[in-house]
C-alpha cells in the first residue's frame, strides 16, 4: 500500500519575471558591467570540458598574466568570488606554526589575520591608522624582528581608500625568505601593477570592481617560489576545493575535471579582460587617473574633504569623509531612492565617518562624477 504525501505550497511564490533598478553603482563594488561583458554572459553555456571552454580558459590565464604583468605559469580565475581567491593564498602556502606577518590598515588586513589563524599560522601583525599606509623602513624593521614565511599586505585596502606602495618590498622579503603576498581586490585593472617587477609571489583579486565583471570568477596567481612551498608542504591543503595543486590539473595541460566551473561568469571575465587588453592597461590606468582627479576637485568644490592623503589615494575608490552634523547612511539611502546611485559607507573604524565611492572599470568617466556631483549637491543642500 502507497501513501500520498501532500505538497505544502507556503513558500511557492507568484513571481513575475525578474526586474531590478537600474542602479548607477559607485560603492566599494561591484561596480557596473560593460554592455559586452553583459552580453557575453548572457551565452549560451558550454560544457566544462568542452574543448572551446577549455581554449577560452588559457585566454583567461594569458590575458590575467598581461592585467598582472606577470609570467607566472599557476595563473587562474577561483570559482567564488574575491574573498575565496584570498582563502586560496593562504590555504595553499601556510602550514601549522608558519609565522605570517599581516600589515593591519583596515578591515581586510584583519581578515587576512583571521583567515591565517584558523590555518594554523604564527600570526604576527604590524598595524596603522585606517587610511595610512606603511612606509618601506617600517616594513623592512618588521622583516627584520619576525623572519616571517610569509608578508601579507593589501595594495588596495578597499575600507581606507588607501594604497599601499610596493616598490622594493618583494626584494627585502627575498632577504629574509619570506614570500610576499599582496590583496589586489580594489587595484587590479585599475591602479598600476607590476607583480613580477615587485617581485609579488601571491596575489588574488575580483572580477566585479576594476575590470568590471560580475561578481564570481576571481583571479589568483603564485609564483615558483610560492609553488615550490606549496610542492613540500608536509600536511595536505586543508581547503579541498581551493588546493591549487587540484586546479592546477583543470587549468593545465591535464585539463583533469575538479569541479563545474561557472561558465557564464567565466565568459564575462573573458570578455572584460579584453575590453582592458584593447583599451590597453596604460591607457586604462590614466583613465581611471584623470577620472578620479576629476572626482576629487567636483566633491572639494561643494565642500567635500577626502580621508586619505592624495599622494596615497586609490584612484579606483575614494573616502570622503562625511561633514559634521550630517547622517551619512540617510544621506547614502536618498542618493539609492531617489536618485538610483549606490555608495558605500564606512567600515570598523572609519564606520559613520565615510562614504566610500568607487569609480571602477566601465563606470570610471566622467559622467558618473557628474551625476553623483549633482546628486549629492542637491541631497545635501549645496
Amino acid at each position: 500500500m502507497t501513501s500520498t504525501i501532500s505538497i505544502n505550497d507556503n513558500h511557492s511564490l507568484k513571481l513575475s519575471p525578474l526586474e531590478v533598478p537600474n542602479r548607477l553603482l559607485l560603492g566599494p563594488g561591484p561596480s557596473n558591467a560593460h554592455p559586452a561583458v553583459l552580453q557575453a554572459m548572457n551565452t549560451t553555456p558550454l560544457g566544462h570540458l568542452d574543448p572551446a571552454f577549455l581554449a577560452l580558459m588559457d585566454e583567461i590565464q594569458s590575458l590575467l598574466r598581461y592585467v598582472w604583468q606577470t609570467e607566472n605559469p599557476h595563473t587562474i580565475a577561483v570559482s567564488g568570488t574575491g574573498t575565496a581567491a584570498m582563502e586560496a593564498t593562504l590555504a595553499n602556502t601556510v602550514e601549522p606554526g608558519d609565522v605570517v606577518l599581516i600589515g593591519v590598515a583596515g578591515y581586510f588586513g584583519n581578515r587576512l589575520v583571521d583567515m591565517a589563524g584558523r590555518y594554523g599560522a604564527d600570526v604576527r601583525t604590524i598595524t596603522k591608522p585606517w587610511g595610512q599606509v606603511f612606509s618601506l623602513d617600517e616594513i623592512s624593521t618588521a622583516l627584520e624582528t619576525h623572519k616571517p614565511a610569509i608578508l601579507a599586505l593589501v595594495h588596495a585596502e578597499t575600507s581606507t581608500g588607501a594604497r599601499q606602495p610596493l616598490e622594493e618590498v618583494g626584494e627585502l622579503c627575498r632577504k629574509y625568505g619570506t614570500l610576499l603576498l599582496v590583496d589586489t581586490v580594489t587595484s587590479l585593472g585599475g591602479v598600476p601593477i607590476f607583480l613580477d617587477e615587485w617581485g609579488v609571489d601571491l596575489a588574488y583579486s575580483c572580477s566585479q570592481k576594476g575590470l568590471g565583471c560580475s561578481p564570481g570568477a576571481s583571479p589568483f596567481t603564485m609564483s615558483a617560489r610560492a609553488m615550490e612551498k606549496l610542492q613540500k608542504r608536509e600536511t595536505k591543503v586543508a581547503n579541498w576545493y581551493l588546493d591549487m595543486l587540484l586546479l592546477g590539473k583543470y587549468w593545465g595541460v591535464e585539463r583533469t575535471y575538479h569541479h563545474t566551473a561557472p561558465i557564464n561568469l567565466y565568459y564575462g571575465l573573458r570578455e572584460a579582460l579584453r575590453l582592458v587588453a584593447e583599451e590597453g592597461l596604460a591607457s586604462c590606468w590614466q583613465r581611471h587617473q584623470k577620472n578620479v582627479e576629476y572626482l576629487w576637485e567636483s566633491l572639494e568644490t561643494i565642500g567635500l574633504k577626502m580621508h586619505v592623503e592624495k599622494e596615497f589615494r586609490l584612484p579606483t575608490l575614494t573616502t570622503v569623509c562625511i561633514p559634521e552634523g550630517v547622517d551619512g547612511k540617510a544621506v547614502a539611502k536618498q542618493l539609492l531612492l531617489d536618485h538610483n546611485i549606490e555608495v558605500g559607507g564606512g567600515l570598523g573604524e572609519l564606520a559613520g565617518k565615510v562614504w566610500r565611492v568607487g569609480l571602477m572599470g566601465f563606470n570610471s568617466r566622467p559622467e558618473s562624477v557628474d551625476r553623483l556631483v549633482a546628486a549629492l549637491k542637491e541631497v545635501l543642500g549645496k
